[in-house]
């Protein structure tokens, strides 16, 4: 299972959220552990924000995720997130060119020309099988390895986890229209399949979530920050929490 995506409703918010955010990424320039020290200093509006995104959560998507992992046999289950993995690929592919990890970005097109020909469209991750290890890249991934500090901690309306560096990520990803959302011109077509990647997504964190103890802001925030960090870094870091 993979990716947390919400898009469309969400797009706009995202857009304001970067343009209002991306101008405090240029001052960012302390260390990461300097900056894990106060990672959250927007604590009370964004325990708001989280308290909104987690009722919303509950109430509506959970419960879908839910019946959606109940019910999908598991072959099935696996294809269609080996779809949606497949069709990132060209994210992972751009995004370590610009970070020079050359030997990465030949991994990612030979993944994406394996599954979608003799993997039918991505139903099957033969590449895996091959050897080929999927890799999960992005802009803000790529910022911080052109030395772009994360910034303080946010939580984003519907979006959920972010950082002032990913959150302003988030607007050139979206202007550079390489994911599937930005090629697929049939409406409906493109909704139905926002809403399943969604759903597919959502179903992946239910046995996750079982691990979360204590206070469920801190901790996922800790994981959250701990990851980017950890992806930022090819995993080459500290334990700082």
């Amino acid at each position: 299972m993979s990716r947390i995506p919400v898009r469309k409703q969400a797009f706009l918010v995202a857009v304001l959220s970067g343009l209002l955010l991306t101008p405090a990424m240029v001052n960012a320039q302390d260390t990461y552990a300097d900056e894990s020290a106060n990672a959250d200093p927007w604590e009370p509006v964004n325990r708001v924000i989280f308290r909104f995104n987690d009722t919303l959560d509950t109430y509506t998507l959970k419960p879908i995720a839910k019946t959606y992992d109940r019910f999908m046999p598991q072959p099935l289950d696996d294809g269609i997130s080996n779809v949606f993995g497949n069709l990132g690929e060209p994210r992972n592919l751009v995004n370590n060119t610009l970070q020079g990890k050359f030997r990465d970005a030949g991994v990612d097109m030979a993944r994406f020309l394996l599954n979608t020909t003799v993997g039918v469209v991505g139903v099957f991750d033969v590449a895996t099988r091959m050897g080929l290890q999927r890799n999960d890249e992005d802009f803000g991934q790529t910022l911080g390895a052109w030395g772009v500090s994360s910034g303080p901690y946010v939580v984003l309306p519907l979006l959920g986890p972010s950082t002032v560096r990913d959150g302003g990520a988030r607007v050139p990803e979206a202007l550079a229209n390489y994911s599937y959302t930005g090629q697929i011109d049939h409406v409906p077509t493109r909704n139905t399949a926002l809403g399943t990647d969604l759903v597919d997504t959502r179903a992946s964190l239910l046995a996750q979530e079982k691990m979360i103890r204590g206070d469920r802001y801190n901790f996922i925030r800790n994981a959250f920050l701990q990851n980017r960090e950890f992806k930022v870094q090819d995993g080459d870091v500290e334990d700082t929490f």
